[in-house]
């Protein structure tokens, strides 16, 4: 029987709307994450027998914690951990408990799995309300959410949080960009939820139909679950004039919600870290960082229940900066990844998935490369093979469709398959070049 997560504190909002910890002294918000981290440390260790083979293997017990800083002395998590966890290995509570499975893509067909508790939803839905109250997002208003729904998080997080702010959400979810647009227009949202390609692809859409997007109702925009920078904010600002915030969370740690960018500073995503502890490492080594210094962000959960996380290595590459408009910590830009990892759409892909498939169709050869371009706002994938010498032209033509199958099906995009001749692709002497990323930077 794990122990139960202490009671939080019922805390009376202040006149400005904000959860007093939001605005707390960095000594307030220290003592909160010991309390918190004690507790999630040894939930860990008494409901997940893959924490407590980790940590007895590495000689250390949560009772061993008695500073934030001892947390370093935790053995890291990674999504290879959560993968031979598959499918609900990874959970600290009984399958009874939970209210909610989500999942993202993962190699072979099977998937990164994470599980939520009612309590785990409702504090999602509570920091997802905070993230778009940041945003300036308040009761009352619309909010139009062009995040897929069902197993990625992205949809629903959205969708709960607004509704927990007090909000009327419209669930568009995505694609069906001419009609995203018609919506917008007809129903009026103040706010919309969505990746900041996809905007831009709404953006295109307002245009074909020769409509002035920033003459529409929408104020705000909330942008994830990929990389942008200043210069699309630019763009996207000024083409609907909202304002474009940044918006960062990934499933394995909670969704969106674990950080968000405030609107009147614009300057990178606060970290909410009443619930989710922050540590930057150098990716090499594992050694933890100063804050101000680039490497790996990781994160440990400090109150979900169904599948506490410990010491997650992100793989993302950025900085921890001294709070602006909250007292708790910034997120720099993501400068890149420690890994070989390609957001796609707001897809997590790994050029190992594609291989898997590629060497598959014997019709080709073991030599391939991906090719990712953005030459209509969208993000789009090129996977270059070569048609095996001997290989008829109906047998690479159907190992083509086979290839374009299984990715759509396995990894959750859509891809073109461009089959050469065998040679055609360059051959290197050291690590070769799998993936040729043309599309804009910022």
């Amino acid at each position: 029987m794990t122990s139960q997560f202490p009671p939080i504190r019922d805390r009376k909002m202040s006149t400005t709307g904000l959860d007093p910890i939001e605005t707390a002294s960095r000594d307030e918000i220290a003592a909160l994450q010991l309390e918190r981290l004690r507790w999630s440390l040894q939930h860990a260790y008494e409901g997940n027998p893959q924490y407590k083979a980790k940590f007895d293997a590495a000689g250390i017990h949560p009772s061993d914690l008695h500073s934030l800083s001892d947390l370093a002395r935790f053995p890291f998590t990674t999504k290879a951990d959560l993968r031979d966890a598959y499918p609900f290995g990874f959970f600290a509570v009984p399958e009874s408990r939970l209210a909610r499975i989500h999942a993202s893509s993962g190699t072979t067909g099977k998937p990164t799995v994470v599980g939520y508790t009612k309590r785990d939803i409702e504090n999602w839905s509570r920091l997802v309300a905070r993230s778009i109250h940041a945003a300036g997002g308040r009761p009352g208003m619309k909010v139009h959410v062009a995040y897929g729904y069902g197993l990625f998080t992205g949809g629903l997080g959205a969708h709960y949080g607004a509704e927990a702010l007090g909000c009327t959400v419209i669930p568009m979810s995505g694609g069906q960009t001419e009609k995203q647009v018609q919506l917008i227009r007809d129903f009026g949202p103040d706010i919309i939820m969505v990746t900041p390609s996809y905007m831009l692809a709404i953006l295109d859409e307002f245009r074909r139909q020769g409509v002035d997007a920033r003459r529409c109702s929408l104020r705000a925009g909330i942008f994830g679950a990929e990389p942008w920078g200043e210069a699309m904010r630019a763009e996207i600002e000024n083409s609907f004039a909202l304002d474009a915030v940044d918006i960062y969370g990934l499933s394995e740690v909670m969704g969106p919600g674990v950080a968000q960018e405030c609107v009147e500073t614009k300057d990178g995503p606060v970290i909410w870290e009443d619930h989710f502890y922050p540590e930057i490492i150098d990716p090499q080594t594992g050694a933890v960082l100063p804050d101000g210094q680039e490497g790996e962000l990781v994160f440990t959960s400090l109150t979900k229940e169904a599948m506490p996380i410990i010491r997650y290595r992100t793989r993302d590459l950025t900085r921890l900066l001294p709070g602006t408009a909250r007292s708790m910590r910034r997120m720099a830009r993501i400068t890149g990844r420690s890994d070989d990892m390609m957001i796609v759409r707001g897809v997590n892909v790994f050029p190992s998935q594609i291989e898997e498939i590629a060497l598959a169709c014997p019709a080709f050869t073991p030599h391939y490369q991906i090719e990712l371009s953005r030459p209509d706002r969208m993000d789009q994938v090129a996977v270059i093979v070569e048609c095996r010498e001997g290989a008829s032209e109906d047998e690479c033509a159907d190992s083509a469709k086979f290839l374009t199958h299984r990715i759509k099906t396995l990894i959750g995009i859509s891809v073109a398959v461009k089959v050469q001749p065998e040679g055609s692709i360059p051959r290197s002497q050291g690590k070769a070049t799998r993936v040729i990323d043309k599309r804009p930077k910022g």
